[in-house]
């Protein structure tokens, strides 16, 4: 069995979306109204391209590019503005890329202070960024604390030369070890690291290391992520395969879980590792919160925004080229409110999308909310969910439907068997067709 077919981090997978007509998005932004929605930036600028990379970035673009972009951002701002309803409220902001911290100081405080003109966000709004290690430094550090940031997540992956240089990551071991010591000393609200496990010749001792060195720092949260070497990237390019040695990366995920595990912190996720604190213990121990209807609205090119049975994206693209079409179509939009590429998903397609974010994470799905959301019932209209307990990967306990410790660490072969039938011709096609 093949443990690692798809990372299920949204449903459906935008290689499903299509062309879309007539949308406007003025009729759907009533799903924004009131409280508790997320707004997202796409920033989709690196300094080099990692070996696994399928996210929609390029390389070597000058500042007045990204100026371009960034006006471009703010005018996609101003419009939404017009048209968001006077109750919304976001709870977060997030920013992804791409590398966010590539760009320069003032571009960065250009776009901070662009969203808080046009953007209502709360007064607790969690404010999250990413960066990698080569752009984390001192100045850029004190320009987030300046803005508000909460949550800074660091693409360490790896403490191991050998093991970056396998993943064509392009910073070396102190260049991690720094930006590490530079976040840990910041006093953010959360830090996160991230690592990936799987990598060509890496051995659990290594794997296990690099986790020791990791939680030296005592990172708030440690995610894990098993390697994927997917359509287009530039290790298949190498290879010329994309398979991925099952059983060590299983192995390899259980020794690093039950390392961290041993290690003062709680898994919420296949991937998640939060820090045992009283208010993460409370996290765990709480019983089950909707997850699944709050809606995302999305800026810049490459990030998707979600209303309802709306999801919208521009369309993916890996190689430079096709993204850099995608970026001057997108910076020479002036109507960001009619969309043209997305999906409209059915009811049986919100109901996969409903299990698949519950199931996924602590502590699950309740039957008695997705009975009141669908008028129907769970395990009737998954009875894949009824085999699953029988083999011991999930656990039914009264109201509750959750993963097992078994099931987490199969999260990426049980989230995929939840995709319908149309929705993986689609994804199939965009493959056929992109290939």
């Amino acid at each position: 069995m093949n443990r690692y077919m798809q990372y299920m981090y949204s449903y459906p997978h935008k290689t499903a979306y299509g062309f879309l007509e007539n949308i406007n998005l003025n009729n759907y932004f009533y799903h924004l109204e009131g409280e508790g929605h997320s707004l997202y930036l796409h920033l989709p600028f690196c300094e080099s391209k990692c070996g696994y990379c399928d996210l929609f970035s390029v390389t070597g673009l000058n500042e007045t590019k990204i100026d371009n972009y960034i006006e471009t951002v703010i005018n996609q701002l101003k419009q939404y503005k017009q048209f968001l309803p006077q109750s919304t409220i976001f709870q977060d902001f997030i920013i992804g890329g791409g590398t966010p911290l590539l760009l320069t100081d003032k571009q960065l405080l250009r776009i901070f202070e662009a969203v808080k003109e046009y953007m209502p966000l709360s007064k607790e709004c969690k404010i999250i960024i990413e960066t990698a290690p080569n752009q984390t430094t001192q100045a850029k550090i004190a320009l987030l604390q300046k803005m508000g940031v909460t949550r800074v997540s660091l693409g360490i992956q790896s403490f191991h030369d050998m093991e970056l240089k396998q993943l064509q990551r392009n910073h070396c071991k102190e260049q991690a070890l720094q930006a590490a010591t530079i976040l840990s000393d910041a006093n953010f609200e959360c830090v996160n690291f991230d690592f990936i496990y799987g990598i060509p010749n890496q051995t659990e001792e290594s794997f296990i290391d690099s986790l020791k060195q990791a939680i030296a720092f005592s990172p708030d949260e440690i995610y894990l992520y098993p390697l994927y070497i997917k359509h287009g990237v530039k290790l298949l390019k190498s290879s010329q395969k994309n398979d991925v040695d099952s059983e060590n990366t299983y192995r390899l995920y259980q020794c690093g879980s039950a390392y961290l595990k041993e290690n003062g912190y709680i898994q919420c996720s296949m991937r998640c590792f939060l820090k045992k604190t009283q208010n993460n213990q409370d996290r765990w121990e709480r019983p089950f919160t909707e997850c699944g209807f709050k809606s995302t609205l999305s800026l810049g090119c490459g990030g998707r925004t979600y209303l309802g049975r709306l999801h919208i994206c521009t369309p993916y693209k890996i190689t430079r080229c096709a993204a850099l079409k995608e970026l001057d179509s997108y910076i020479q939009t002036k109507d960001h409110m009619m969309v043209h590429h997305g999906i409209l998903l059915s009811d049986d397609e919100l109901k996969r999308r409903y299990v698949i974010k519950h199931l996924m994470i602590i502590p699950g799905i309740s039957k008695s909310a997705y009975k009141k959301a669908f008028a129907s019932d769970l395990l009737v209209d998954f009875p894949i969910i009824n085999e699953w307990i029988k083999a011991g990967w999930i656990d039914e306990s009264n109201d509750c439907i959750c993963l097992t410790e078994i099931g987490l660490g199969l999260s990426d072969y049980i989230g995929p068997k939840l995709i319908s039938e149309e929705i993986a011709e689609k994804m199939l096609e965009w493959e056929r067709v992109n290939g």
